[in-house]
C-alpha cells in the first residue's frame, strides 16, 4: 500500500488482449480482411500519434516510437501475406506477423532489440481495433481519475501522467511488485492486490485510503474532509530538510535508491543524504553484449558527481531472475529466482564482475563522493570474503554485501569479519524467507516485511554487527525503508541508515523525528513479539499516532 487519501472517479484499464486462435481461418473475402487490417493499423497509428503530440519528454519518445511501428510496412505486409497465402483472419495474421518482426528485431540486438516490445504493443492494439475493443494501456483522459485494473505493465508507466492519474488500484501484484514500487516513486496513493475491484464500473466515485488499504464507494463528508486534509499534508511532506534524526537528536541518515545519473540529480535536489543503493543494471539491461569499462565509468561518474562529499553505495550487477541478460544469465533455468543471479554470475561468467569493479574504481577517481560497493545475493562467509578480496584488488576500500538471503542474516557476524558494512534488501529477504514470489497478488499477505520472521532476520543481522566489537553499519535499502511506521521499527532494531525512493524521504523523516531512540526500541519490541504481520503492523501504528495525523 502507498499512503494517500483521494476522492475521484475511476477509469478502468482494458483487459489484456488475448491471443487469436492458432490457425484461425477467414470466413469472408481475403481482400476485405486486408482492407480491415490496413484500416485498423491506420487507426492505431493515428491514435498513438495524437497522444505523442500531447506528451512530453520520455513519454513522447515512447509514444512516437510505438506510433511508427503501427505504420511499419514490414509488419503490415507480413500480416497481408499471411491473409492471402494462409487464409488467416486479420487478427491471427497480424499476431503472427508481429511475433516474427519482434524476433527479428531482438536478434539484431542493440537499439533495434529495444523496439521489439513496441511491435508487440502495436500488435495488441491492432487486434483490439479489429475486434472493436478498447486499446490496452492507460485510458486517455483530459480530466483526473483513479486508475483501476488488473495490473500495470512496465511499458504503461511511460504514459502515466501523475497530474491526471490520482491513484492506482489493482487486483493483482504485491507490496513489492512493479506497480507498488512505481506508485511510491511517483508519490501516488495505491492499493495492490485489492479484492473485488473488477466489479467497479467506469465513472464510479470512490475514496481511496492508501495507508489503510481501503476503498469506499459513494464517499461522504468524512472521506472528503480526509482527502482535503491529505492534500494539505502532502504539500508539507514534500520537503525533506536533509538531516534524518530522532527526537532526541540520534542521527539516522536518510539516503536514496537511484538507477542512474538522472535519478541521482533528482535525489540530491530532494536533499537525500547520499545514495544507499545505486542499481547498476541500468548500464547492462537491454543489451546483448557487456558494456565496456569506459561506458560504465561514464555512467557511474554521473551519479558520483551528484553527491560530492557524501556516501554512494554501489550495488554490483544484480542480473538474473526478473532481470535476465543474454550474455550473462541462462533463461532456461527452471527456477531463476533461486538460480545464478547477482554475485553468483561470477561462478559461471568470471570476468564481468571484475571488470565492473575496475570501472567503479576508475569512476571514483577524481570525484568527491565516498564510494562504497556491495554485492547482491551473498549467501556465505566465503563469498563475502572472496568479494572483499576482489574489491581490494580493484582498489575499492569499503566493501559490503547485501543481506537478502536468510543465510546471510543468520551468519552476519561472521560475514562482517570480512566486509565493512551490510545492507538489507528487504524485498528479496522477505521473498526468500517466506517462499513467496513478491509479484504474486495471492501471496501479498505473506510477502510483507512486517512478517515477524522477516523482522527477526533483520534483528539477527543488526545483532551480528555488534558482536566481536564490529559496530559496523547496517543499512536497509529495500522498500521497507520507505514505510514510515516500519522505519521506526528498523531503527529500534538497530539499523543505522535507511535508503528509499526520494519521494519518501520527508514522510520517513517526519515520523522518525517524533520518537526518541528508547521509544523506537520499545516500538520495535512490539513488532518483534507479535505473532502475525497484521498484529505487528497494528501494534506499531497504534503506538505512532502521528501516522494518522499525517495520513500515513
Amino acid at each position: 500500500m502507498t499512503p494517500g487519501r483521494i476522492v475521484g472517479v475511476i477509469r478502468k484499464m482494458p483487459s489484456p488482449v488475448s491471443e487469436p486462435t492458432v490457425g484461425e481461418q477467414l470466413s469472408g473475402a481475403p481482400e476485405d480482411a486486408v482492407a480491415a487490417l490496413r484500416t485498423a493499423s491506420k487507426a492505431v497509428h493515428s491514435e498513438l500519434k495524437n497522444r505523442a503530440d500531447g506528451a512530453k519528454g520520455a513519454s513522447k519518445a515512447v509514444l512516437e516510437a510505438t506510433a511508427l511501428m503501427a505504420a511499419d510496412p514490414l509488419l503490415i505486409k507480413g500480416g497481408i501475406k499471411l491473409i492471402n497465402n494462409s487464409g488467416l483472419t486479420p487478427e491471427r495474421a497480424i499476431w503472427e506477423a508481429g511475433a516474427s518482426v519482434a524476433e527479428m528485431l531482438h536478434n539484431l540486438g542493440g537499439y533495434m532489440a529495444e523496439r521489439a516490445a513496441d511491435v508487440l504493443d502495436v500488435r495488441a492494439r491492432i487486434v483490439a481495433e479489429l475486434r472493436g475493443m478498447p486499446a490496452p494501456g492507460i485510458p486517455l483522459s483530459d480530466t483526473p481519475f483513479i486508475l483501476v485494473g488488473e495490473d500495470l505493465a512496465p511499458a504503461d508507466t511511460a504514459t502515466l501522467d501523475p497530474s491526471i492519474v490520482l491513484a492506482l488500484v489493482t487486483s493483482s501484484g504485491g507490496p513489492q511488485s512493479h506497480t507498488a514500487i512505481i506508485a511510491r516513486a511517483l508519490g501516488l496513493p495505491a492499493i495492490v492486490a485489492a479484492a473485488g475491484v473488477e466489479t467497479l464500473t467506469d465513472g464510479t466515485e470512490i475514496y481511496v485510503d492508501g495507508a489503510a488499504g481501503t476503498i469506499t464507494l459513494n464517499p461522504g463528508t468524512t472521506e472528503r474532509t480526509a482527502a482535503e486534509a491529505w492534500a494539505t499534508t502532502s504539500a508539507i511532506l514534500s520537503v525533506f530538510d536533509g538531516e534524518g534524526r530522532l527526537k532526541d537528536g540520534h542521527l539516522v541518515p536518510l539516503l536514496a535508491n537511484v538507477g542512474g545519473a538522472k535519478d541521482a540529480v533528482k535525489a540530491a535536489a530532494a536533499n537525500a543524504q547520499g545514495v544507499g543503493l545505486l542499481r547498476t543494471e541500468f548500464c547492462f539491461l537491454g543489451r546483448d553484449t557487456e558494456p565496456t569499462i569506459d561506458e560504465q565509468v561514464e555512467a557511474y561518474r554521473g551519479v558520483f558527481d551528484a553527491f560530492p562529499g557524501k556516501k554512494v553505495v554501489v550495488r554490483t550487477l544484480d542480473a538474473g531472475a526478473d532481470k535476465p541478460l543474454p550474455f550473462l544469465t541462462d533463461a532456461s533455468e527452471p527456477n531463476p529466482a533461486l538460480g545464478v543471479r547477482g554475485y553468483r554470475t561470477d561462478f559461471t561468467s568470471p570476468g564481468v564482475l571484475e571488470r565492473q569493479l575496475q570501472a567503479i574504481a576508475l569512476a571514483a577517481e577524481g570525484t568527491e563522493a565516498l564510494v562504497w560497493v556491495m554485492a547482491p545475493m551473498i549467501s556465505t562467509t566465503d563469498e563475502a570474503e572472496h568479494f572483499a578480496g576482489m574489491c581490494a584488488a580493484a582498489g575499492l576500500t569499503i566493501p559490503g554485501v547485501m543481506v537478502e538471503v536468510p543465510s546471510a542474516a543468520i551468519m552476519s557476524a561472521s560475514i562482517l569479519t570480512h566486509v565493512e558494512f551490510v545492507s538489507l534488501g528487504t524485498n528479496d529477504l522477505t521473498q526468500y524467507a517466506m517462499a513467496a514470489d513478491r509479484q504474486l497478488g495471492p501471496l501479498a499477505e505473506l510477502n510483507t516485511p512486517w512478517q515477524p520472521a522477516v523482522l527477526q532476520l533483520i534483528r539477527l543481522t543488526a545483532a551480528g554487527s555488534e558482536t566481536e566489537g564490529h559496530h559496523k553499519p547496517v543499512g536497509v535499502c529495500g522498500e521497507a525503508a520507505a514505510d514510515p511506521a516500519l522505519a521506526v521499527v528498523l531503527v529500534g532494531i538497530g539499523v543505522t541508515t535507511l535508503s528509499m525512493t526520494a519521494r519518501s524521504l520527508s514522510a520517513v523523516g517526519a515520523v522518525l523525528a517524533s520518537v526518541t531512540l528508547a521509544e523506537a526500541r520499545d516500538i520495535a519490541a512490539l513488532a518483534l513479539t507479535a505473532p502475525t504481520a497484521t498484529e505487528a503492523k497494528a501494534r506499531v501504528r497504534a503506538a505512532l499516532p502521528i501516522l494518522a495525523e499525517l495520513g500515513l
